[in-house]
């Protein structure tokens, strides 16, 4: 009854019927109460997302794979102190912890959420030095910049490590297809055996054999004539066996030469006797056939195999068993005619007066073609075992190839070396690089070099192609709310929540729907939806605390970006809004701190570049501003904030003409900004050129700015046009 429940239950789970497997599993527990019960019963549970009822009834258990799924249920639940206990009973970091490389990676993952990177990192790599497949393992270390060492892991060193681990242990015979295979290696073992053959002659002293070559062919394989097959079972090694679905077979019309004897010819001693008939008595009428040749020892089972087709008895028409070398005159066998018994049946055959001295020489040959025999299907064996085994090291290899070049994407990626990450992305094949990660990853690199229209087609693509994958539609939402495409974003919203409306990328969707409508309340809400759903998106946080602080909420703005970073650390986003917030509040010393934060993350971003340098300038250091907003500039020449930065700060420092320049330039990169022409009119102004600086005002208005600047352009105008006529008037 308990296997029978068992095997239901788990064929409940692999076909996803998760209530019948709970039922039954309830019922299995409920009449074998025992450990292994219990565990499936929590498998059960987590499948199902209940991860409280497995937390219970898991509760205070030794058993290491117990131990395991109390620690996930109770990270499933954010009872992170109780899982790291149940993973690491009484705070003893070398107990050996449950479940491997899963276990490491667990244990990792709370240490990560519980601030301790260093034993995070640590035990992450540990996890990925147990499974060098452990891909979600790399990407954590990526996220905690600690992924140079890592990287080391996809190498072509870790084959063999990788198949110990995927098949149990790792092959003898695989490390035959480093070595020589040739036929030299095939004819050591035959000598090997033709020693061994010898030896046992000598050590149970039996009779010195004639000097001629004595050999048993097995009778070749006639057509129509199963019971004729040689088959040959190979039995693979417990790798192979893992791997194949059946255990590998080598069959075939196989023929064998039945006896090899010795490199050198035994000296015969004795004279040979008399022949004489010995009878075979057979009353199912079988052949016992048996031909001893006087030839000369030979080295090749094919030509012995070809030699003994010849020898084997034959029934004549008439029904009389007959020798086929008799039939060619061969002088090269003894006599051996048969003749049928007329009364009985029995076919007669014919041997050597002396039956102990060729019984014995019987004897030694078919040990011969035991031992012969044993080492042929070895080496079959041994070359089907290699040619898999050459075939899994392939398969190890070109895996371990594939994995290297995305993870040195990914690393570049987290280090935010977007250029050098989309040529590592280009080196993908063709079927590699058009698949939903991997464009995903592409589009989030081009949003990391701020190139929002590359961005947008790369999500675009991932999303054309694989619709039902949410990951990283979140960003893709901000892509298109960057570049204000409101349809865009609302289409994509509702694609998405009718895919998964209890997915976070959903809600961030949404949200940022609304914020770029200008509804910060619903888009606040929409936010903490995804939130809710997953208390552990580092990116809602973000997105949230940037729509509290457009409300001019900061405190609640700050508990987000500070959320968002006990999730995620190198968050650089939360980084940068907590230096926003303090920068509005003119908190310049924790601004620049923030900001510098968020630099040291991502060093080649010219957003927080330039925002650095405002809050130098903002501090009177504009000499420091002006150096932070060059390099700025030449980090991402395509951005206009720098420019217009430096032009302000110069504009501050009264260097009028040079101020000029840059907007000049600025304004081939962006010409309907109505700030830039502000600015200019503010210049003209300083230099008293009403007339140029009313213009410029004019211009600016046309291009419709916020009613703040439009209020501030307008009583600028009017000034000026009250200095015209004053000036006019003297």
């Amino acid at each position: 009854m308990e296997a029978i429940l068992v095997k239901s239950v788990e064929n409940s789970l692999t076909q996803f019927l998760l209530k019948n497997a709970i039922f039954l599993c309830e019922r299995l527990c409920a009449e074998f109460p025992s450990e292994v019960n219990l565990q499936l019963l929590a498998r059960c549970y987590l499948n199902n997302n209940q991860a409280y009822c497995a937390y219970h009834i898991l509760k205070g258990t030794e058993e290491p794979q117990s131990r395991y799924l109390f620690a996930f249920s109770c990270f499933q639940m954010d009872l992170l102190s109780e899982a790291e206990a149940a993973l690491v009973p009484g705070n003893q970091p070398d107990s050996e912890v449950p479940n491997g490389a899963s276990g490491h990676y667990l244990l990792g993952l709370i240490y990560r959420y519980t601030d301790r990177k260093e034993n995070s990192v640590k035990h992450l790599k540990k996890a990925l030095s147990i499974d060098p497949l452990f891909w979600t393992a790399y990407e954590e270390l990526c996220m905690l910049g600690a992924a140079e060492e890592a990287a080391a892991v996809f190498s072509r060193a870790a084959v063999s490590h990788v198949q110990k681990y995927y098949f149990g242990h790792e092959s003898k015979y695989l490390h035959t297809i480093y070595e020589d295979q040739s036929s030299g290696d095939a004819r050591n073992l035959v000598l090997e055996n033709e020693n061994v053959n010898l030896k046992y002659l000598q050590e149970h002293n039996l009779r010195d054999i004639s000097q001629d070559f004595h050999e048993t062919a097995v009778p070749a394989v006639q057509p129509g004539n199963p019971s004729r097959k040689l088959s040959v079972n190979s039995t693979p090694s417990a790798m192979l066996t893992q791997l194949l679905d059946t255990p590998l077979q080598i069959s075939g019309n196989l023929e064998y030469n039945s006896s090899f004897l010795g490199g050198k010819n035994l000296q015969n001693t004795t004279a040979q006797a008399p022949r004489r008939k010995l009878v075979a008595e057979g009353k199912s009428g079988k052949v016992w056939g048996r031909l001893f040749s006087d030839s000369g020892p030979r080295r090749s089972p094919r030509l012995a195999a070809m030699r003994a087709k010849s020898n084997v008895l034959q029934l004549e028409g008439d029904g009389r068993c007959v020798s086929s070398s008799a039939k060619s005159n061969s002088s090269s066998f003894g006599s051996s005619v048969v003749c049928r018994e007329q009364n009985s049946g029995t076919c007669l055959d014919a041997c050597d007066d002396a039956s102990s001295h060729h019984t014995t020489t019987s004897y030694a040959s078919s040990l011969g073609s035991d031992r012969f025999l044993e080492h042929e299907r070895e080496n079959m064996k041994l070359s089907g075992l290699a040619e898999d085994g050459a075939k899994i090291i392939s398969g190890i290899s070109d895996a371990l190839s594939l994995l290297s070049l995305l993870g040195e994407g990914y690393r570049l990626l987290c280090l935010y070396r977007c250029e050098e990450s989309l040529e590592v992305y280009q080196k993908l094949s063709h079927k590699q690089y058009n698949t939903g990660w991997v464009l995903s990853q592409v589009g989030r690199t081009y949003y990391e070099l701020v190139d929002y229209m590359n961005a947008e087609y790369a999500f675009r693509l991932s999303h054309q192609y694989f619709p039902y994958n949410l990951e990283g539609m979140d960003i893709y939402s901000s892509v298109l709310y960057h570049l204000q495409e409101e349809m865009k974003l609302s289409h994509l919203a509702q694609e998405l929540i009718s895919i998964d409306r209890l997915a976070p990328q959903s809600w961030c969707t949404i949200g940022n729907c609304y914020s770029l409508q200008k509804d910060h309340e619903t888009a606040i809400k929409s936010f903490s939806r995804a939130i809710h759903l997953n208390s552990r998106h580092a990116y809602a946080f973000t997105l949230l605390g940037h729509e509290c602080s457009a409300l001019e909420e900061y405190e609640n703005g700050v508990k987000c970006f500070q959320r968002a970073l006990s999730v995620d650390s190198r968050h650089y986003s939360a980084w940068y809004g907590l230096g926003l917030i303090y920068l509005r509040q003119e908190k310049l010393e924790f601004a620049q701190h923030h900001f510098q934060n968020a630099f040291y993350i991502n060093p080649r971003s010219s957003v927080i570049l330039c925002y650095i340098g405002i809050t130098l300038h903002e501090l009177k250091r504009d000499e420091e501003a002006l150096e932070v907003m060059e390099k700025a500039i030449l980090a991402d020449e395509r951005n206009p904030l720098p420019l217009y930065q430096k032009a302000k700060i110069l504009v501050s420092l009264e260097k009028f003409d040079e101020a000029l320049k840059v907007l000049e330039e600025l304004k081939e990169y962006v010409p309907h900004e109505s700030c830039i022409y502000a600015m200019i009119g503010k210049i003209y102004e300083q230099q008293q050129k009403y007339d140029a600086a009313i213009f410029h005002f004019g211009l600016a208005l046309d291009l419709n700015p916020n009613a703040l600047d439009a209020a501030t352009m307008k009583a600028a105008m009017e000034n000026l046009l009250l200095n015209c006529r004053i000036h006019d008037d003297l």
